[in-house]
């Protein structure tokens, strides 16, 4: 991809990552096969499952923004879209978050089925912003421009977050880090020899 204003329909041939595959498709038309000048740049370099699943993302939102009505350039897209877009995700979501009403509201493990809906989980949502804001300014766009990195995309995280936490009795505390522990000091030695 040669700019960010808009996506190369010819490099979407991993859209279906962020597990759209557990749900309906249909508003994604199948990836065309990958044509022979779209191959990865070296044979031998191979790239991490991290740079892998940030690829895949970027291309399943190109393909987003393609399918959106009307289409959309990446260079009009907005806080906005990108809220759109981690709603639309939501449909193919395997958390179960239970509603106010539900009786199992605030249980991590309910003993029973209930019919509250599946979302995507927070942690999840969180880790795909995070890849799509680095290829977002992989791929040439500014970082002030960032709509991944706006104001109303870390209020919704936040949201998320918190609304998960309540449904499913689950804290999203972050995990202080332990410091190393030290033995502690030993007390002075006493050289007096002891008579008896």
């Amino acid at each position: 991809m040669n700019s960010f204003q808009e996506f190369d329909s010819s490099s979407n041939s991993d859209s279906k990552a962020i597990s759209l595959s557990a749900g309906n498709t249909s508003n994604f038309p199948s990836p065309p096969p990958p044509s022979s000048s779209s191959s990865p740049p070296s044979s031998s370099t191979t790239l991490s499952r991290y740079e892998n699943q940030k690829r895949r993302d970027w291309n399943t939102f190109g393909q987003y923004l393609r399918n959106h009505r009307p289409p959309l350039s990446l260079s009009r897209c907005s806080g906005a879209h990108v809220l759109e877009f981690l709603r639309y995700l939501d449909q193919f979501g395997k958390t179960k978050v239970h509603t106010h009403l539900c009786p199992f509201f605030g249980h991590p493990n309910p003993p029973a089925p209930c019919p509250c809906p599946l979302r995507q989980a927070w942690g999840s949502l969180d880790a795909l912003i995070g890849r799509l804001r680095a290829a977002f300014e992989e791929n040439g766009g500014k970082p002030e421009a960032n709509p991944f990195g706006a104001r109303a995309v870390r209020l919704y995280l936040r949201e998320v977050r918190d609304s998960q936490a309540k449904a499913r009795g689950i804290s999203y505390e972050k995990k202080k880090r332990k410091r190393p522990q030290h033995p502690p000091p030993l007390p002075p030695s006493n050289n007096a020899k002891i008579v008896i």
